[in-house]
């Protein structure tokens, strides 16, 4: 039996299968990030059939700070709720399960697309996407940033989706807190690992107290950044440990500074062996994607427990019936 086409049914969150979309930004909402014809298109496109059992929607903004891109989704006020209802009934409506991820860029944000002043954890340029040092952020400018997280997963929540992402991965925000690259700080939010997890900590439990125990919580997260005096592996293995005791309830394992690609990785499923290093330490389901395209190769991640579900990105944003095809070639 296919492990790829077997259900999921662990805590909160119940899947058809184990393949899972994980978020691509398309930069196709409106302007002011919200909802547009296009980004309804796209994902009715992908989610048709419900060949895919989790569809993780690309990253969207929890303020105007800390928005990335022109055309990213906005999670940013109450006005965007309506059409985002729009999405999560399209892909239900096809048979999928959505989550919406809820990102800051922090340093990884550009004023000409902000028309702010760029924060980051630490005055230190970031290494993946910077452009400009960074106005280290105060301890209550932090606190509201904790505030944001918290209301942008109740608009998610408002909206029908099935659960909420954080977005700790890539080098936005998140992942400038937990690497040791860009946090210098010397105050509760910085130094050891305890305080460059804090705010993790404390989004989730925000967001706990908001949406309820039942509405499931993730966060995709950067497991190592691959830059000297970055997240290593052991630094992940002790802090995911320290999100599952705090209410998290799924783990979406990718790079950090280094994005969504292993230097000088050749084939596929390369976060695999991070994955797995994770896996062994925690008891929620743990997703992990890289590069995958063949089934046989998601097959194999799943078969050595590696991973609980696998993330199909490009195979999937360049070919609609990639989930049909693969599930068809277990029948």
């Amino acid at each position: 039996m296919s492990l790829l086409n077997k259900s999921l049914e662990h805590g909160k969150l119940h899947l058809k299968n184990r393949l899972v979309m994980p978020p691509m930004a398309t930069s196709k909402s409106e302007e002011d990030g919200r909802i547009s014809k296009d980004v309804l298109d796209y994902y009715d496109e992908k989610s048709k059939g419900g060949h895919i059992g989790l569809i993780i929607i690309e990253h969207s903004f929890v303020s105007m700070q800390g928005k990335a891109n022109n055309r990213q989704l906005s999670i940013a006020e109450d006005g965007v709720v309506e059409g985002l209802k729009q999405l999560s009934e399209i892909i239900h409506k096809n048979g999928s399960k959505a989550v919406m991820q809820i990102n800051h860029a922090g340093s990884a944000a550009n004023e000409d697309v902000t028309g702010m002043e760029i924060v980051g954890p630490s005055a230190i340029v970031n290494p993946r996407i910077g452009v400009a040092i960074p106005k280290e952020l105060s301890e209550n400018e932090i606190k509201q940033i904790v505030q944001d997280f918290k209301a942008a997963a109740i608009r998610v929540k408002k909206a029908g989706f099935d659960g909420v992402e954080i977005h700790s991965a890539h080098g936005y925000l998140l992942n400038q807190f937990f690497s040791p690259f860009s946090n210098k700080r010397t105050d509760e939010y910085g130094g050891n690992m305890r305080g460059r997890i804090k705010i993790h900590l404390e989004i989730i439990r925000e967001i706990r107290e908001a949406v309820g125990a039942d509405f499931p919580i993730l966060m995709r997260l950067g497991v190592a950044d691959y830059l000297e005096g970055g997240i290593t592996i052991e630094d992940s293995k002790f802090a995911t440990q320290k999100f599952e005791n705090t209410g998290l309830d799924m783990l979406d394992i990718s790079g950090g500074f280094c994005g969504y690609i292993m230097p000088g990785a050749t084939g596929q499923g390369y976060f695999a062996p991070l994955s797995k290093a994770i896996k062994d330490v925690v008891s929620i389901p743990v997703i992990v994607a890289g590069g995958i395209t063949e089934v046989q190769v998601a097959e194999e991640i799943l078969s050595t427990e590696k991973a609980d579900l696998v993330g199909v990105a490009r195979a999937i944003y360049k070919d609609s019936n990639w989930a049909k095809n693969a599930m068809a070639s277990f029948k």
